[in-house]
């Protein structure tokens, strides 16, 4: 009876990318990264290599007609991965630029072969592979065979147990070279303008022997190098928290009434909605739910996308954020992809161990995206939705509403369906004054109250008042009993 081969996957260093590579990099296998000028083809080659060389295990950086070494080490090493100490031991740079202007493809294999065998690495870098391409093409040669010399390097690799990389300028994934079916990785890399925005995209389209994420995957290069976006996923969040199989702890919401009214609190791991319009006092609500979760003992994280740290109104939540109880998630960059941001609120519910999530609002969580991740947008809330509260995180979302006086909506965005249950707020017109209610519209599988309250906003929070009674009240006549006090509009916080 025959075993298996089990193939090593390899840590690539380079964050999000193994699970988009479906666990890591297939040891000793042969790989082409490829894209336009510019896309980050080198530097995430060195990301790669500087996490993956040792001096037990080196690394053979071969340039040929792209940058020579030494142009090539002053810019990489700006990147936080640069280790200057791995130069010439863990690593080492030799150029062919030479062996490749000659146009023959014989020697230049032989010049690999010559310094693979004299410092035996475990990595081969071979940039840029388009450049031995071209230059081959360019001879007159009849000895010159491309497809013959690629699979003879891909053996030669494979013999020796290096795991390869060629990196290679190519502008569509139609161009015809024999590299692409040789290859056992093809990693592309893709950008482009958006307005005042770099989009820049990453797809795995071929992987030997291991399932990969499909799909284009955004991607950032920053002052720490290369870092990868993908989808959020049950499986990547197991370590937040443990799922609850049945749902049966109820959590208080922190504002007098309104456990009252969602039948006993919020059930554990449900997502909740909360509507309104302009200064309803949907952040207030969302601050008192994160500040009962600390007073009995829970980490919170909110992601804010409507205003600036330091223009918080609500100074408990505020110190909330400086005690470390609760995390803050904020980011304006031009170029955001929802993924990304997803991944920066995953990055700090892991840190915390939170239990509790708001995201304030998702009217703003749109339009801190890309224009062209827009249209993604709901089928990305949905798996981050999903992924949050089946390990039993409980979040609440603030959604911006238009009020019309005279109709109750609750759903702009066609987000409704994805949540387990829905608060709404509006405004009513009474003796000249606008005062606020309201109304639970759902909690999925438990009965909930079906009133509608007058609340009011002041030093202390949100109060929960009396119900309303008659018809009259909604379309902005006067309401069949006296009104508690409540605070103008002036005072209340988004």
């Amino acid at each position: 009876m025959s075993t298996k081969v089990t193939i090593n996957r390899l840590a690539t260093g380079v964050p999000g990318l193994d699970e988009v590579l479906g666990g890591g990099l297939p040891e000793f296998s042969f790989n082409l990264i490829a894209g336009p000028p510019g896309c980050g083809k080198t530097t995430l080659a060195h990301q790669m290599m500087f996490a993956l060389a040792t001096p037990e295990r080196p690394a053979l950086f071969f340039t040929v007609l792209g940058e020579p070494p030494l142009k090539m080490l002053r810019y990489q090493q700006q990147f936080d991965f640069f280790d200057s100490e791995a130069i010439n031991t863990s690593v080492r740079y030799i150029n062919l630029a030479d062996d490749t202007l000659a146009g023959d493809l014989d020697e230049v294999l032989r010049r690999i072969v010559i310094e693979v065998e004299k410092h035996e690495p475990a990595l081969v870098f071979v940039d840029s592979f388009r450049s031995v391409v071209l230059a081959s093409q360019t001879e007159v040669n009849p000895n010159n065979n491309l497809p013959q010399f690629v699979q003879q390097l891909g053996m030669l690799m494979t013999t020796w147990q290096a795991t390869t990389f060629l990196i290679g300028e190519y502008f569509t994934e139609t161009d015809t070279n024999p590299i692409f079916t040789v290859a056992d990785g093809l990693i592309w890399l893709r950008q482009s303008v958006q307005r005042n925005s770099m989009v820049r995209k990453m797809e795995i389209m071929k992987m030997r022997g291991q399932p990969t994420l499909p799909g284009l995957h955004t991607f950032r290069i920053a002052n720490s190098g290369v870092q990868v976006f993908p989808p959020a996923s049950v499986s990547a969040l197991e370590s937040v928290a443990p799922a609850n199989e049945v749902v049966s702890e109820r959590l208080k919401m922190g504002v007098p009434g309104l456990d009252q009214m969602l039948g006993g609190g919020l059930p554990k791991g449900y997502s909740l909605l909360v509507a309104g319009p302009s200064g309803s006092g949907k952040s207030v609500l969302a601050s008192s739910f994160l500040a009962e979760g600390a007073r009995n003992g829970e980490t919170g994280v909110i992601a804010v996308f409507e205003q600036r740290p330091n223009r918080l109104r609500n100074a408990n939540l505020a110190a909330l954020i400086l005690d470390g109880k609760v995390g803050l998630v904020e980011s304006h960059a031009p170029d955001l992809s929802i993924d990304e941001i997803v991944q920066l609120l995953l990055t700090e519910i892991r840190r915390l161990g939170a239990s509790r999530v708001v995201i304030d609002s998702l009217s703003g969580f749109e339009m801190a995206v890309a224009p062209t991740f827009r249209e993604d947008f709901r089928e990305s809330l949905s798996r981050l939705v999903t992924a949050l509260t089946g390990i039993g995180v409980t979040v609440l979302m603030t959604s911006e509403l238009e009020d019309r006086y005279t109709d109750l909506r609750f759903s702009p965005y066609g987000t409704a369906f994805l949540t387990d249950a829905i608060i709404v707020q509006r405004y009513i017109e009474v003796r000249s004054r606008l005062l606020r209610i309201m109304g639970v519209v759902k909690v999925r599988a438990s009965s909930h109250s079906d009133e509608l309250r007058l609340y009011r906003i002041d030093e202390n929070g949100l109060q929960v008042g009396e119900m309303v009674h008659g018809q009259e009240g909604l379309l902005g006549g006067r309401p069949k009993q006296t009104p508690p006090d409540c605070t103008c509009l002036g005072d209340a916080d988004d």
